[in-house]
């Protein structure tokens, strides 16, 4: 008789997907907040600045995509919650650091300015509110596109799911960050427009050029964990268990 333990897939390299995508994700949001860069070049008269978590937050999207092409949808969204979580614990960490009181010392080599500088927009809601909302809508939304794509195409032409749901995924993902930000007055309007264009730009061609490497890292997790799953009959609903 199978017992509930043997029915569960007990996957090698899982856990550790899921920790590397959740530091990602963590790293990226501080890194928001810390800094805008600027290239010095221009698109069409628009700048393109864009806050330093656009360096590494695209590669949350790849960790994404191996998610869900190897381990499936209801893992993957299993993921997606628990980075939700972990980010929120971050945003509360920071914010209750924010408000404890500082000391003398600390206070003459940095100070409370430099933090509220630095860290405000992640410790007060700011950010936060524009990271978790657009996470969670973007990465669902890529989650969704590349599962149902690889039902559509019968599991060929990976660099298509994996561009495409990065497309429409990092659309959403990019214009409710930047425009909820703006709105909490982290970012001025006078930047919008190019912070929504060179992150989009940016996000979707790393992916693209990071395609071989995600062709390589989901074809030793297939290999490894002798799985391939095809959410044939997945429901979709992201508040699902």
């Amino acid at each position: 008789m199978k017992t509930r333990e043997t029915l569960i897939p007990a996957y090698r390299y899982f856990d550790l997907v899921m920790a590397l995508f959740v530091t990602v994700l963590i790293v990226s949001n501080i890194a928001s907040s810390a800094k805008i860069v600027d290239w010095g070049v221009s698109i069409a008269g628009v700048p393109l600045a864009f806050d330093a978590g656009t360096i590494l937050f695209p590669v949350s999207y790849i960790f994404g995509d191996v998610l869900t092409e190897v381990y499936g949808f209801r893992r993957s969204r299993r993921v997606i919650w628990v980075g939700f979580a972990c980010l929120a614990l971050t945003a509360v960490t920071l914010g209750i650091v924010r408000i404890l009181p500082a000391e003398a010392a600390w206070q003459e080599y940095a100070g409370q300015d430099a933090f509220v500088a630095i860290l405000g927009g992640i410790s007060s809601g700011g950010i936060v509110l524009a990271s978790l909302m657009a996470y969670w809508a973007g990465e669902f939304s890529n989650s969704i596109i590349l599962a149902k794509m690889k039902v559509l195409t019968q599991g060929r032409w990976l660099w298509a799911r994996t561009i495409g749901s990065t497309i429409f995924g990092q659309a959403v993902d990019t214009l409710a960050f930047t425009l909820v930000a703006t709105l909490a007055g982290v970012f001025p309007w006078e930047i919008f427009a190019s912070l929504v264009l060179t992150n989009y730009i940016f996000k979707v061609s790393i992916e693209a050029l990071m395609t071989p490497l995600t062709y390589l890292v989901v074809n030793k997790l297939k290999h490894a964990e002798q799985e391939d799953y095809f959410d044939t009959n997945t429901d979709f609903n992201p508040f699902k268990a």
